[in-house]
């Protein structure tokens, strides 16, 4: 975000506010006002148990959440837990979660991380980050989902494509890189506003900030966004 040098005005002047001035008070804006437009912040995918979290939130890369609930249910019927899916065929499972896409890279992950979870924690889902980051197909983003979704604990922000794209639209996050848009967001807010943040996000670029025509008029953040008068 840049300023322009405001004009002087006979012997004084003003200095334009640095970016580290701007930024805390507009992420504060930020959080409070999705606050105000999503009181009850929500995860949008289906799942009963942690195990099943973990196993939709891997399912839902490069893939909707509406999608990924349309495929769990036969699937969690087939297989409800890391000792069933551990020794599910991979064609059975490629064929079961085809429509999320990726399916064959998917299934041999989800299949290895069954296998991880019940050689190495006991077939529960581990409720830390670093475990989590190796078990096959489980990057810091769905680690962080899981952690703050199943267990209430604000391992970071998760950023996907939703979260990067108001990050740099508000001016929050010049970065491109998702650890790098994570770290900004850390940085500016509080980490006991981490996990609801992080799905209001979610749900406010599903909704409203959309990648294509998004609804400007009936955004609660407009008066923050560098978008508006562009």
């Amino acid at each position: 975000m840049r300023y322009r040098k405001r004009p002087s005005c006979g012997s004084s002047s003003v200095a334009a506010p640095s970016i580290t001035e701007v930024k805390p008070t507009r992420a504060d804006l930020v959080v409070d006002g999705l606050a105000r437009a999503y009181p009850v912040a929500v995860c949008e995918l289906d799942y009963r148990s942690e195990w099943q979290l973990l196993v939709a939130t891997v399912l839902s890369a490069q893939c909707t959440d509406q999608r990924v609930n349309q495929v769990t249910p036969a699937l969690f019927a087939r297989w409800p837990g890391p000792a069933e899916l551990a020794v599910a065929e991979q064609d059975e499972l490629e064929a079961m979660i085809r429509s999320t896409g990726l399916h064959r890279s998917k299934a041999k992950n989800l299949r290895m991380t069954a296998n991880r979870i019940l050689a190495d924690h006991d077939g529960e889902v581990p409720p830390d980050l670093e475990a989590l980051i190796e078990l096959p197909g489980v990057g810091r983003k769905t680690a962080k989902v899981v952690l703050g979704e199943a267990f209430g604990i604000a391992s970071g922000i998760a950023v996907d494509t939703h979260v990067k794209r108001l990050a740099n639209r508000i001016g929050l996050s010049t970065a491109d890189d998702p650890e790098r848009v994570a770290h900004d967001l850390e940085t500016l807010v509080r980490r006991d506003q981490w996990i609801d943040l992080s799905k209001r996000l979610v749900l406010h670029g599903r909704r409203v900030c959309r990648a294509r025509r998004p609804v400007c008029d009936q955004c609660v953040l407009a008066p923050s966004c560098d978008r508006v008068g562009l």
